[in-house]
């Protein structure tokens, strides 16, 4: 991962309601959410939403796919995970950190 691909991921989450909407699609899966499901259940009118998907599909960190009449928004999960190994690849010069913390997800 290049770092201009980093800067643009790392700008598109620096936003608090797509923060919002990345972490409500990555705590839901491979199953996805519609707009609507995530509009009502964000509390996020549809054409905000629209607006910040839009953002969040542009970096990379959403994908999206036609299923009838529906859309259905994912989290980019390989691609939330380069940006996470980007970040910590020279994590602590190369030694044991101090403190561990584990990223795990069933994804």
């Amino acid at each position: 991962m290049d770092e201009h691909t980093v800067v643009n991921a790392l700008a598109a989450l620096a936003q608090p309601v797509r923060l919002k909407v990345f972490r409500a699609l990555v705590m839901t899966g491979q199953a996805g959410l519609t707009p609507s499901a995530m509009a009502e259940g964000l509390g996020i009118p549809p054409n905000t939403l629209s607006f910040h998907l839009k953002e969040l599909a542009h970096a990379g960190l959403v994908t999206q796919e036609r299923a009838s009449r529906n859309i259905i928004y994912r989290a980019a999960y390989d691609h939330m995970k380069a940006l996470l190994g980007y970040l910590t690849e020279n994590c602590c010069a190369g030694e044991a950190c101090a403190v561990e913390a584990e990223v795990s997800c069933a994804c």
